[in-house]
């Protein structure tokens, strides 16, 4: 049993069971992965994914339990990588994000210029996704560090802290007709077209929570995933946006109005994932901390402890 083996288990998941993805993800050729699964399943006695042929359909359910394992021992395998080249190269290394578009266009890039003055050689990769995207680059040990309002269901392996709070506003072209609403209500924005965040972001639902409790059901004409392209179509004349407070610049969006509506909608928190079990380097501790002073590394070790011996 060896390594290779246990990344090529874990890839062939990841990419569908499709082994051409796997050879050319991990550099060697189909042949070879299909020889590594075979050798392994004949090592531990076990089938581990359901066939049709010379395809694979899936994993079996001893298959199933392996993942897990696999998993496990190579998070900890890269965990102990990260903890050798923390006491052997502090000052380089790189941390990856996961977020979302909007906290990498309006929240971070504050947090990102002073931590780069602190670890100028210190490279910083951001990927873009939407939560569940999110979630899942956490789990998969590709982010170290995960930033998104929550859409759905906690991930056990995944512990939270909360990061700051926003409410949605209304976005409307300069001079549009609700400006003069006082106070604004929901009955008032119903009677527009409205445009605002994918069903896949933890703003939409709220949105569409609140209305439905309010009896409305509002004409939703567009929905987008990037905040510019909602700000952008409300520009044009195509309806009015609903967006985080947070996403508008008073700068930069000098066509648009945003128009206060905390009273209306529910507020929400943005927070910071973790995987319980991954190793963060010192610098991760340090980013963390840029982001909230109330984020110290003792502060969250302690947490993750606590989380794991509770799972």
């Amino acid at each position: 049993m060896n390594l290779q083996q246990l990344r090529i288990v874990r890839e062939t998941v990841r990419r569908n069971f499709n082994l051409t993805e796997v050879a050319s993800v991990l550099a060697t050729s189909q042949s070879g992965v299909s020889k590594h699964i075979k050798d392994l399943e004949g090592e531990i006695g076990l089938e581990l994914f359901v066939r049709h042929g010379k395809r694979l359909l899936g994993l079996t359910e001893p298959g199933k339990e392996v993942l897990q394992i696999v998993e496990r021992i190579l998070l900890d395998t890269s965990n102990l990588r990260q903890l050798g080249e923390q006491f052997t190269n502090r000052e380089q290394g790189q941390v990856v994000i996961a977020t979302t578009h909007t906290q990498a266009r309006y929240v971070l890039p504050q947090v990102i210029g002073a931590f780069k003055k602190i670890y100028p050689k210190i490279r910083l990769m951001l990927h873009q996704g939407s939560p569940a995207e999110i979630v899942s680059l956490l789990l998969a040990g590709q982010a170290d560090i995960g930033i998104a309002t929550p859409a759905g269901p906690d991930a056990p392996m995944v512990a939270t802290f909360p990061f700051y709070t926003w409410h949605h506003s209304v976005v409307v072209p300069k001079g549009h007709a609700l400006e003069k609403t006082r106070p604004l209500t929901l009955d008032a924005i119903a009677e527009w077209p409205i445009l605002t965040y994918n069903e896949s972001f933890a703003g939409r639902a709220n949105i569409d929570e609140t209305f439905e409790k309010a009896g409305l059901f509002p004409d939703i004409v567009m929905s987008a995933m990037d905040i510019e392209v909602i700000k952008t179509y409300v520009e044009l004349g195509i309806g009015i946006g609903i967006i985080a407070s947070i996403a508008f610049d008073p700068q930069r969006d000098a066509a648009l109005r945003m128009l206060d509506a905390a009273h209306l909608f529910e507020q929400k928190v943005t927070r910071i994932g973790l995987h319980r079990r991954h190793y963060l380097r010192g610098f991760a501790y340090q980013f963390l901390g840029l982001c909230s002073p109330a984020l110290d590394e003792e502060t969250i070790r302690e947490s993750l402890l606590k989380a794991d011996a509770d799972a």
